[in-house]
């Protein structure tokens, strides 16, 4: 399990961009250049994995996105890691890929606080967990600063305890293991899930969990241009009295009441009566 961190105008740390630059290029050997760049969510994806692996597949995520579609699913990805973890953090999907300035900064300096909490030190090489994929746009001029090292010192008392008899990342492998249904079901047998069968489930199990998100937003977008559609349908409806433009609010109906192939209006659907035939 995480732990959660709230970002206050007390405890925040007045790292300036450059140095929060250097500090993702030493610890993930990127070369972002700016911080908008953080918007594609690669980089907090591979944080989440260093942090806690196996958290996140990172297999799946596209590290030299350039179209904002691709930025989404890197952070319906991150999404999912964080219910995984019970990380309580909102992000912002729609502000943080329109990539701009401020509201990436504040969710960087806000990931610099949830890193040092949860960080517990070990060897991991960034570069080579990514498959040797590029991130960042900075190229040579990217501030470069030294991985993190004193961030085991920070997490709270429980976390030193559960990580103290093993290395680090075995003990983060055994938290990040409990919380999620698919293992404890099988755990009456002993040990009768291979890795390859957990790493498995684990990545089935954030597929469904960016489903639902997908869905979720596929819902509001059909909500919201049926809304739109009724009120159109509503004042095109006001027109269709009136002789003189009765004839273009009649061709306007027939365009929204259109249906294709294999397609009828229902009846009745969500408590809403058919549009009627005629005005």
């Amino acid at each position: 399990m995480a732990v959660n961190v709230y970002n206050t105008s007390v405890t925040n740390e007045n790292l300036s961009r450059h140095e929060m630059l250097a500090w993702v290029n030493g610890n993930l050997q990127s070369q972002f250049g700016k911080i908008e760049e953080l918007g594609t969510g690669a980089a907090y994806c591979q944080f989440m994995d260093m942090l806690f692996p196996g958290s996140v597949p990172l297999k799946r995520i596209k590290y030299n996105s350039k179209l904002e579609h691709e930025y989404i699913t890197n952070f319906k990805i991150l999404q999912a890691s964080f219910k995984k973890m019970n990380v309580d953090q909102i992000i912002e999907v729609d502000k943080l890929t329109k990539q701009k300035f401020q509201d990436n900064f504040e969710f960087l300096q806000w990931f610099k606080k949830f890193f040092d909490a949860n960080y517990q030190g070990g060897d991991y090489d960034a570069f080579e967990a990514r498959g040797g994929a590029q991130m960042g746009n900075g190229g040579a001029r990217a501030p470069v600063g030294s991985r993190s090292a004193g961030g085991a010192a920070r997490p709270s008392p429980p976390k030193p305890q559960n990580g103290s008899p093993v290395k680090p990342p075995s003990a983060r492998n055994g938290v990040a293991s409990r919380p999620t249904g698919p293992k404890t079901s099988t755990r009456s047998p002993q040990k009768p899930l291979s890795n390859g069968s957990t790493a498995q489930i684990d990545d089935l199990t954030l597929q469904v969990e960016e489903m639902r998100l997908t869905v979720e937003g596929l819902e509001r977008e059909r909500d919201f241009y049926f809304g739109k559609l009724r009120d159109i349908e509503v004042i095109v409806g006001q027109f269709a009295e009136s002789d003189a433009d009765k004839d273009m609010a009649q061709k306007l109906l027939d365009i929204l009441y259109a249906t294709e192939d294999g397609f009828a209006i229902p009846e009745e659907e969500n408590g809403m009566p058919a549009p009627p035939e005629e005005f």
